[in-house]
């Protein structure tokens, strides 16, 4: 299952690449992130091999993170005519992910942030989920990026709210 998702967000494009990059900030913005620690690597380096906990409800899903693309390595002092490439690799049980996040200066001090999502299921309950339920996977990465929106450019913090 593809889908792209896609927002326009009222800050430069180098200071959203910095938020979207900090792991730190993920609890802020990301609902049911429980923890986000890297196993192997530096947080928000390419190669990053992070273990990530997320929960919704009453249910816990542990998955491992892998940074598989941050181009340009250093997020400061971005050339103007650069495209921001932020991807990453997301393996759980039953499940294999890949996100890869687009930044372009839409304005001087606005930018447009394309998510393309890649999704395949290994066991036969989530493909059933994915084949009847592809909707919801699209919408829920919407919210993520106006919950990202909401938090960049007005500090609002999800956590408290409703998953």
């Amino acid at each position: 299952m593809k889908y792209t998702n896609s927002i326009e967000i009222d800050l430069p494009r180098e200071q959203v690449a910095q938020l979207l990059a900090d792991p730190a900030h993920l609890p802020k913005w990301l609902r049911g992130v429980v923890l986000h620690e890297p196993v192997q690597g530096i947080h928000g380096q390419l190669g990053t091999e992070s273990r990530v906990v997320m929960q919704s409800g009453r249910r816990t899903m542990e998955c491992t993170e892998t940074i598989t693309r941050l181009d340009p390595a250093v997020l400061r002092g971005i050339p103007k005519e650069s495209v921001v490439h932020f991807d990453r690799e997301i393996v759980g049980a039953g499940m294999w992910s890949v996100v890869r996040d687009r930044l372009t200066e839409a304005g001087p001090e606005t930018t447009f942030w394309e998510q393309d999502s890649e999704y395949r299921f290994d066991s036969l309950l989530m493909r059933l989920v994915g084949l009847l339920m592809p909707g919801s996977f699209h919408k829920q990465s919407q919210q993520h990026m106006q919950d990202f929106k909401a938090f960049a450019e007005q500090g609002k913090d999800v956590r408290g709210e409703g998953n």
